[in-house]
């Protein structure tokens, strides 16, 4: 009979303060590691809600006396200054997505139904932490977390970064919100995002951005619709351009990035019986990094169209949506590989001799964009399948922490 453990305590308020984060380093470093998995998956921190895990994070790093520590709303930084020549930043996200029925976490044992064929035929015999978080990115969280605590004589200086509001919108991110008061806190040589990545590297990431393009009719009742104009019916024009695009895959810097267009939500009409007078269809761009941003909406719009974020309703005067409204509402920029970088072949390198897997492209964006921006050359590389982020059953196997905190020891301390 398989057993399941569950950590949070029943009946208590998720929502609440968590207990003071520890690290046991008198055992082993794959105790070390699942214990600070345990601590941080039992804090509910979707996104709106980090601040206690937020705070308890500050207090464990402020323990740390070769670390100085500073926060901005709800994201902790943690820096080493020991004079070294360059500086690595490495970075997780601390919110979730929102709960699916996989909240609190639980240790999953040896042959419990609930580990997923492909995690048990990876990782046979081994428990697995299963949760909200567990590869998104608590499992990375919890590895950079014990790198905090132990590495007091790395070859570069180290910089934590613990940030809010990723997995919303832009403007709600933490790490944009430090990198435009703060900038001198994220500045470095070269960052590691902990997303999920199998423990390989992903380089660079997609672009995005997301809006609505408008159609416009005239209402009136639905017996005497020739008086009226229909919006909603306007809108198949636009499905039909979606329908015909034909996704590109666009070789960058030697990764293979595959672009999307889709409509993710569609919206129209104020009763069953009105012609309705609007319909908004959201669609979401994702383009790869051979492109700017603003190369990207004019692909979509032209390159006069005028919409920008918050400043409403505009007219395309060009690209896939000539002739329709567009009202934007996200955007964030690509990043290009930068695996010509010489720390990044060098991790590069390492993670080949350690997993066998090469550089892949990051298909979704990351924050490896936003350092980008700030000249810093980034890349993904996080414990966890990429393919469970944000699933209902989303779980990691305990040795992936290892791997990634032994690849990582090694190439920080110069030991590999």
């Amino acid at each position: 009979m398989t057993t399941t453990t569950t950590m949070a305590a029943a009946g208590a308020d998720p929502r609440s303060a968590i207990a003071p984060i520890t690290c046991d380093t008198t055992g082993t470093r794959e105790k070390a590691l699942a214990s600070l998995l345990e601590q941080i998956m039992d804090s509910y921190s979707v996104s709106d809600d980090e601040k206690p895990l937020a705070d308890a994070v500050e207090a464990f790093l402020r323990s740390k006396p070769h670390l100085t520590v500073h926060r901005h709303g709800d994201t902790v930084v943690a820096s080493t200054s020991l004079g070294r020549p360059r500086r690595v930043v490495l970075a997780g996200h601390l919110d979730t997505v929102p709960v699916i029925d996989n909240f609190p976490p639980r240790w999953l044992a040896p042959g419990d139904p609930l580990i997923r064929e492909d995690v048990a035929a990876a990782h046979p015999g081994e428990r697995v932490m299963w949760g909200r978080g567990a590869t998104d990115m608590k499992a990375s969280d919890a590895v950079f977390l014990y790198l905090a605590a132990t590495l007091v004589d790395p070859q570069y200086d180290l910089t934590y970064v613990f940030y809010d509001h990723e997995e919303v919108a832009a403007e709600k991110n933490g790490l944009r919100k430090v990198a435009e008061a703060h900038p001198d806190w994220l500045a470095g040589d070269f960052a590691i995002i902990g997303e999920p990545t199998d423990c390989g590297i992903e380089g660079g990431c997609n672009g995005t951005m997301r809006f609505d393009v408008v159609t416009h009719g005239v209402a009136a009742h639905s017996a005497r619709a020739w008086m009226g104009e229909n919006a909603i019916h306007k809108a198949a024009d636009v499905l039909n351009r979606l329908n015909s695009y034909e996704p590109r895959t666009i070789t960058v810097d030697g990764l293979d990035y595959r672009e999307g267009l889709n409509a993710t939500l569609i919206s129209g009409g104020k009763g069953t019986n009105v012609i309705p007078d609007e319909c908004r269809v959201h669609v979401n761009y994702r383009f790869a990094p051979d492109k700017t941003l603003p190369q990207a909406k004019a692909l979509m719009m032209g390159a006069d169209a005028g919409a920008e974020l918050g400043n409403g309703e505009h007219v395309a005067t060009g690209g896939v949506f000539e002739g329709f409204g567009i009202e934007m509402k996200d955007e964030s920029p690509s990043a290009r590989p930068g695996m010509d970088a010489p720390m990044a072949v060098s991790l590069a390198k390492l993670v080949r001799e350690r997993t066998g897997r090469e550089p892949l492209a990051k298909l979704g964006w990351t924050d490896v964009a936003r350092f980008s921006l700030l000249g810093v050359p980034a890349v993904n590389l996080g414990a966890g399948s990429p393919l469970l982020a944000h699933k209902h059953d989303e779980q990691i196997a305990e040795s992936e922490l290892a791997t990634m905190a032994g690849i990582l020891e090694d190439w920080l301390t110069g030991r590999a």
